[in-house]
């Protein structure tokens, strides 16, 4: 069993930025993706960004939403993954899940992920 646990979440201003983090503990995996969903109040939750790794290889995908203005990023020695979110948004406001999906095809759906973190709010004021 996976465990995910994510921090960093907070209360900012139009403009601000933070940082995700989600550790991941338990069995290991060679190939898999771990990524970023989130949920706003009365909306499904929806694909953020994913990262997914061979080796020296790495692949990323965004929604099209914060393309250019969120990064992720992994360190494989702590089983972390990272989610810089600058130039936040009043519609970026969510509770941001952390997820993996045993795979190593990046998939949008949050069908398609197995394990879930317990998320944390992200509150951006106007």
């Amino acid at each position: 069993q996976v465990q995910l646990v994510e921090s960093g979440g907070g209360l900012v201003q139009a403009g601000d930025s933070l940082r995700l983090s989600c550790a991941a503990s338990g069995p290991t995996f060679s190939m898999y993706v771990m990524g970023w969903f989130r949920q706003a109040p009365g909306k499904e939750r929806e694909f953020v960004s994913a990262i997914t790794w061979t080796g020296s290889i790495e692949r990323s995908r965004y929604a099209d939403s914060v393309k250019g203005r969120f990064t992720i990023s992994r360190d494989n020695t702590k089983n972390t993954i990272y989610l810089q979110m600058n130039s936040l948004k009043p519609e970026d406001t969510a509770v941001y899940y952390c997820a993996v999906q045993i795979s190593s095809v990046i998939s949008n759906s949050p069908r398609a992920y197995d394990y879930w973190g317990q998320g944390t709010q992200v509150t951006v004021s106007s």
